[in-house]
Parts: C-alpha cells; structure tokens; sequence
C-alpha cells in the first residue's frame, strides 16, 4: 500500500477544516434516530443477557450451554463495545439522559470507567501512536512498530499476544496501574498501590458476580453456570482484541516521535490520526458488534460523535483522503488480522 503523502501545515489546516465541516455537520443533525439507536442496543444486550443466563442455569444440555455462554457473550461485546465505550465517550451527553452520561457510566469489564476515561479518552486520543506518550502502542506488551526499542522480552510475544487476547479485560484492567514504570522504577510502589485500589475493588466485583453470585443462585448448576461465565468472558476479551489490534497495528500503520508532533496544527492532529488507525470491512453485524471500531479511523478522527454514525462518514473521509494523498487503510478482518499476527511475529526479532 501507497505511503501517505507529506503534507505542508497549510495543506493539513485544508484537509482538518473540511473534516470539521463533516463534524459539524452531523453535530448539526444529532437526534432522535441516534437514541433510537443506542436505546435499541442496550435492550438486546439486556435481552441476551437474561436470555444467556436463563439457558445457563436451568439448561442439562450441550445446545442450551453453548446457545446460553454464546448469548451472554454477545450481550457482553454489545455492552462494552457499542454502548459502554462509546457512551464513555461522551457521543450521548448531549441526551441529557443520566443513563448515557460520559462521567458516570460504568462497564461490565475489570477496568474501571474512570481509568478508561484517562488513559483511553485523554491519553490515547490526544497522543495516538506518539512513542513514549500513547503508551496503548503494544500496550506495553508488545512491539507492535518497529520504531519501539526492542527487548529480549519480546521474544516471546507471539505467545504474549495470544495470553492478552484470552484475558483481553485484565490487560485493559491494569494498564492504568502502569506496573512496567514501577518495575523500571519510573513510578514508586506507593504510587502503584494507589492507582490499585480502585482497581481491586472493580476486579473483586466481576469476579464475585460471574463466578459467584450467579453460579450460586443456580445451585447444582453452578460448575454450569461458570463455565458459561468463562467462556462468555473469553469470547468478548477475543474479539475486543481483534477488533482494536485490527483498527491500530496492522502493516503500514505509522507511529510517530515526539519531536515530530511539537508546535502540531489542528490539521496535523488529524493527519495522524488517519496515518495512525485503519479499518475492518465486513458487514453491518460486524460493524455494530465491534462497537463500530471497524471505522477506526473516524473513531480517531471524531470521538465524540456517535459511532453509529461513521458508516454514513466513512466514504467522505476517503474521498478526502484520496484527494490529499493519504492513504485510507482498510481491509476485511481476516486479512487485518493476519497482517497484524505478522507484525507480532516479525518484531518479535531485533
């Protein structure tokens, strides 16, 4: 694929006044529908959580265990991806609707919502891909660039990235806790037991409720009940995985130096965020089931609107894109996939 072309500031200002042109107008047409549409989504997912669980508690059968973890897992990629996300975000302040307010939500994940706000809404979404500042570059896990000094360590990060992708939302989970800066001694032991304890808590509730409170009230299926529970669990921490190495480290995605983003522009803010995200092709399922971070590269470029929203935006960033020279990247998810299971494998070597 084509490198994106260098872009003078006045020519970045251009492209980030035609795409604040694109935000403003959505802004302008937020109504209705986009209720519709996020209230549409948390009854399924509610739906299919109670659909999940049912089958998981009175079920005896092979067909009803796998229809039941397959329903609650669905219910969990739902609430996490498209509504906790996403509202966290702050794509539905604008309701006034206390149930989609950014500063209160919180998700059925181990991470908790005011970690996420940090480390995700501000420091990932002002400093995307800037190394040593966007610290979900490899999660500090992985090298995912080859501009990311390498370690010993990350010889065996093929099977790192496989450990991550199983138990995706401890990862997520304790990111925040930035336990590599205090093993390196950037950040004192105090400071990580701090930053712990909210954590902890979050972490002791997931637990006790899928592992524990749901598996007692189905008495003699409660070795059921938890076994549901963990598959459901695997299943979103896999595909949250896929979908969010998908959007961010694939072949060709670029990741910046920090003396290149000083004195940075509006415009050039967005030109990162296009040469730093590619996106997932696939059907409409997929899109909603992603969380709409299939359009990773809108997601980058408009936080803040609603996701459902990117599909309908999508062909005029690329038009765009197309214009200014810059290269739009976007490939179905196996394909995505595979490129960034390359990436992992080949920088696992100096």
């Amino acid at each position: 694929m084509t490198p994106s072309r260098a872009l003078t500031t006045d020519e970045a200002d251009a492209l980030g006044r035609e795409l604040d042109a694109i935000r403003d107008e959505v802004i302008a047409s937020l109504g209705q529908r986009d209720v519709d549409h996020i209230r549409g989504v948390m009854r399924a997912a509610s739906a299919l959580e109670i659909a999940g669980r049912t089958l998981l508690h009175v079920g005896i059968d092979p067909i009803s265990f796998v229809v039941g973890a397959g329903a609650l897992g669905i219910s969990k990629i739902l609430e996490n991806m498209e509504i906790g996300h996403n509202v966290m975000h702050g794509q539905y302040d604008w309701t006034g609707d206390p149930a989609l307010r950014s500063s209160t939500y919180e998700w059925d994940i181990a991470c908790t919502s005011d970690d996420w706000r940090r480390s995700h809404n501000y420091e990932h979404h002002t400093f995307t891909n800037i190394l040593g500042k966007d610290r979900d570059v490899g999660y500090m896990f992985l090298r995912v660039a080859p501009e990311q000094a390498w370690r010993p360590s990350h010889l065996s990060q093929p099977l790192v990235a496989a450990g991550l992708a199983l138990s995706f939302q401890w990862g997520v989970g304790t990111h925040e806790l930035r336990i590599f800066e205090t093993m390196c001694g950037d950040q004192s032991w105090r400071e990580l037991a701090r930053r712990a304890r909210p954590f902890l808590a979050k972490a002791k509730w997931q637990l006790a409720k899928d592992y524990l409170f749901f598996p007692a009230l189905a008495l003699w299926n409660a070795p059921r009940v938890i076994a549901g529970n963990l598959v459901a669990n695997g299943t979103r921490n896999v595909w949250a995985f896929a979908i969010i190495f998908c959007g961010h480290f694939p072949e060709g995605v670029r990741v910046y130096r920090e003396d290149e983003t000083e004195h940075e522009s509006r415009g050039e803010w967005y030109v990162r965020q296009i040469n730093g995200s590619a996106n997932i092709e696939g059907e409409r399922w997929m899109h909603l089931l992603s969380g709409h971070l299939s359009h990773q590269i809108e997601h980058h470029l408009f936080p803040d609107l609603p996701a459902s929203r990117y599909p309908e935006v999508a062909p005029r960033v690329r038009a765009l894109c197309e214009r200014y020279g810059q290269t739009y990247r976007s490939a179905p998810l196996l394909r995505q996939l595979a490129s960034v299971g390359r990436q992992i494998v080949r920088l696992a070597l100096p």
